[in-house]
């Protein structure tokens, strides 16, 4: 299933490219030429306001003069590291340009950024701070409240690949923390969408205890993933948190997740990014469009300094902490922690797009470009990041390496992992492997069998043992679901997981068989290519979809709340309304949708793989029939800690018990997909299977260490059906899961005060080694011994 964030700005599909405008044109801006005691630079403001009806538009202004502060020592400095790194009681600054022609250090103090000034500006001498195309400077002095950025001048020729602007202040890629705004939301000075940014200068100060943190290394077939939003996980004033909205704000609810049963989040994008992207007026709800989800990355290793509740203080330091605190609060319960990062492009956009960073440094390096100049557009957002360049791929492992040692992060889920398998421009054999091959014609995009990126990752010795999980697909039409490389150690967004399991549970023909592989863990997808069960993370709602309550709401997708007309967002949702479409419906169709809901549910903790689990939908949260929420910083992205409490004896109850039940069986994280020694298909009838198109029915038993022996089935017919079990002399099966009951009797946990009576009432049956299944239900029966026998 293609999901699509936005079809005015960008698509989200393994087939469609969307159109590659996002920005309006920036205005060439004029310059004043201002000296110092370095020499003569020049430098401007620019300034994009926010329109009431529209999109960000820009304009520009004259920057006042600069302040002339001697009061830093100046050398050559280090071509290494890249960044700006403490050395010698001193910073060292360091990076990489091969086409300016000239590079000037821009040092901004706090209080200068709010007025758009430079403090100081340093130019660096081509011949004593350069080497080979890494430009370079060490300075001593006081850098409290300091940051920095860079110009660089060159030639301005989009048609061979060259923007440089000798009147922008650019962030450096490898920059720690990035400084703009301070609250999340809030406009910047004159209405401005986009102020000059800045990176943090770092000092010795600022230590952060880790009070003995190390890494979890919990076994990837023992995961169960809770995809989150930082901010929407708290933000809603019943979360009752003292920090809502921030990562503090997510501490302070993770014993929410321990008591769920997760063991690893997956944060959305948690790196530098403007949620004022998309800032314009939204007519149909009277609020402003965000970029909510974040999914346009600004800097790949600031984390989002507005998702901390300290906003810029200590320049981003304050914020770095407060992140790392919620990894090491993580770990104390046993949670690790995967960040979803976006290598596959940046928020600069197309041609038409703004200069922040990456564009006006290097732009034919960093990005994908065809002969003319103009942008690849795999990404289905304007640009694509030339992941495979030799350059750009030691900068992403850079940038995963310091998530893991600084941030002590477990791992990364990548946003259209397939894009990072593409060749990058200029490709050619000469540049990737140092020499010429015969026949080598591989063109700028070109899918790669063994890409060096991928290459790099999987076998770097830092990354040794990290999570690595691809979203194998782009928006280019490159669909790798079970062909992504994976070297042994990458897992995979299993799409074809979610389309089956949707269709047949939801009663679609011709799919038992297909639905029997996924609880297999998707043997038929990478079984021959070497891979394990844990390689297919296994899920039936993300971020970008109908939430599982709407899945069994709504046929049709309801998103004219996202101002578009109701033409954005995926129209293939295989979804299923159980009778009427929306919220409002009878008792017996909402009834039918929680056993829905628990029949997914019961899927996902049975299959072979690892379960990942969508914020909200372990209480059913609900957006209404929106399905592509990307811009809405409101309700209907808020976790709803109040339903949450209403739902906490019936949904989430069945959740919290399942995830249980799956952690305590040894045969439900199997390392090796189940044979016929472990697991043996049932019809109606035991060992009998049917495979027909017209089969809405699935058993099977498995031999559990543990539990002994599990029987789980699937009717998924309109029809009730009274099914035969298979026979275990001395033994007898007892049910333990049957979504067709209510809330307690779904679960016969032993602290169910009538649990001995509910399982009397199925005495009859199974007595006779039968059991009766409403149509739309799922059980699940253990093997115990039997006392009369």
């Amino acid at each position: 299933m293609d999901l699509i964030r936005c079809t005015s700005c960008f698509q989200h599909s393994p087939t469609l490219i969307a159109p590659t405008f996002r920005h309006q044109t920036t205005p060439k801006p004029n310059l004043t030429t201002i000296s110092n005691n370095h020499g003569t630079v020049s430098t401007t403001r620019m300034v994009v306001k926010a329109r009431g009806g529209g999109a960000a538009e820009a304009e520009t202004a004259l920057v006042d003069k600069p302040k002339v502060l001697k009061r830093f020592q100046v050398s050559e400095g280090h071509p290494a590291p890249f960044g700006a790194t403490i050395q010698d009681c001193g910073v060292n600054f360091a990076i990489y340009s091969a086409n300016a022609t000239s590079a000037t250090l821009c040092l901004i103090a706090l209080s200068d950024l709010q007025q758009n000034r430079a403090t100081e500006q340093i130019p660096l001498d081509p011949l004593a701070n350069k080497t080979g195309d890494v430009w370079h400077v060490f300075l001593k002095g006081n850098f409290k409240d300091m940051l920095y950025g860079y110009i660089f001048d060159g030639e301005f020729s989009p048609e061979i690949g060259h923007y440089y602007d000798s009147s922008r202040i650019l962030l450096d890629p490898y920059a720690k923390a990035v400084i703009s705004r301070g609250e999340f939301g809030a406009l910047g000075p004159e209405d401005n969408c986009w102020p000059q940014m800045a990176g943090m200068v770092p000092t010795s100060e600022y230590q952060f205890d880790w009070e003995g943190d190390l890494p979890l290394r919990h076994p990837d077939r023992d995961l169960i993933i809770y995809e989150m939003h930082v901010r929407g996980y708290t933000k809603h004033e019943s979360s009752g948190t003292k920090f809502p909205g921030t990562y503090r704000g997510v501490v302070e609810k993770l014993d929410h997740l321990k008591e769920l049963g997760v063991n690893c989040i997956e944060l959305m994008p948690c790196q530098e990014f403007n949620e004022l992207e998309y800032y314009s007026y939204n007519s149909v709800l009277g609020d402003y469009k965000l970029n909510f989800w974040g999914y346009s990355t600004i800097n790949y290793f600031s984390p989002m300094i507005r998702y901390s509740s300290s906003g810029i203080r200590s320049c981003g330091r304050d914020a770095i902490n407060e992140f790392k605190y919620l990894v090491k609060e993580a770990h104390k319960r046993g949670i690790e922690v995967i960040m979803d990062v976006v290598f596959n492009h940046t928020a600069e956009g197309n041609e038409k797009g703004l200069s922040l960073s990456f564009r006006g440094v290097d732009n034919c390096v960093y990005y994908m470009l065809a002969p003319k100049g103009e942008y690849y557009n795999y990404s289905g957002c304007g640009n694509t990041f030339n992941c495979n360049h030799p350059v750009v791929r030691q900068f992403i492992l850079d940038c995963l390496r310091y998530w893991v040692t600084e941030m002590h992060v477990d791992g990364f889920r990548f946003d259209l992992a397939s894009i990072m398998t593409r060749s990058s421009s200029l490709w050619d054999s000469v540049n990737v492997y140092g020499d010429p091959l015969e026949g080598d014609l591989i063109t700028t995009g070109t899918p790669l069998s063994n890409p060096p990126l991928i290459d790099m990752m999987s076998n770097d010795p830092v990354l040794h043992g990290v999570k690595l999980i691809a979203e194998a697909w782009d928006a280019g039409g490159l669909y790798q679901v079970g062909r992504f490389p994976h070297w042994g150690v990458w897992s995979e967004w299993n799409g074809k997981y979610r389309d089956i399991v949707r269709q047949f549970i939801k009663g679609t023909d011709g799919l038992s068989g297909a639905f029997a592989e996924c609880l297999c863990g998707s043997p038929n997808l990478y079984q021959e290519g070497g891979g394990k069960p844990w390689n297919s993370v296994n899920f039936i709602c993300a971020h970008d979809g109908f939430t599982l309550a709407d899945l069994v709401t709504y046929n049709n997708k309801h998103n004219l709340a996202n101002g578009e007309d109701n033409n954005d967002g995926e129209s293939h949702n295989y979804s299923w309304n159980c009778g009427q479409e929306g919220e409002f419906a009878s008792i017996s169709v909402k009834k039918l949708r929680k056993r829905q809901m628990r029949n997914f549910f019961l899927c996902l903790m049975v299959s072979q793989g690892v379960p990942m689990i969508h914020m909200g939908d372990e209480y059913g949260h609900t957006k209404g029939g929106n399905n592509n929420t990307y811009c809405h910083d409101n309700y209907i992205n808020y976790f709803r800690w109040d339903k949450k409490e209403e739902s906490s004896s019936d949904l989430f109850r069945f959740f919290r018990l399942m995830t249980k039940f799956r952690r305590e069986c040894e045969s439900l994280g199997l390392n090796d997909f189940p044979t016929a020694e472990r697991l043996q298909w049932h019809g109606h009838t035991p060992g009998k299977p049917d495979w027909s198109d017209t089969s809405r029915f699935v058993a099977f038993t498995l031999i559990d260490s543990v539990k002994g022996e599990i029987y789980v089935a699937f009717n998924t017919s309109h029809l009730p059906v009274t099914i035969t079990l298979p026979e275990r002399p001395g033994y007898r099966w007892e049910p333990l899961v049957d979504t067709s009951k209510p809330a307690p009797f779904d679960f016969l946990s032993n602290e169910v005060p009538e649990r001995e009576l509910a399982i009397k009432q199925y005495a009859h049956f199974l007595d006779a080694n039968l059991y009766p299944m409403l149509s739309y239900s799922s059980i699940v029966l253990l093997l115990s011994p039997d006392e009369n026998a």
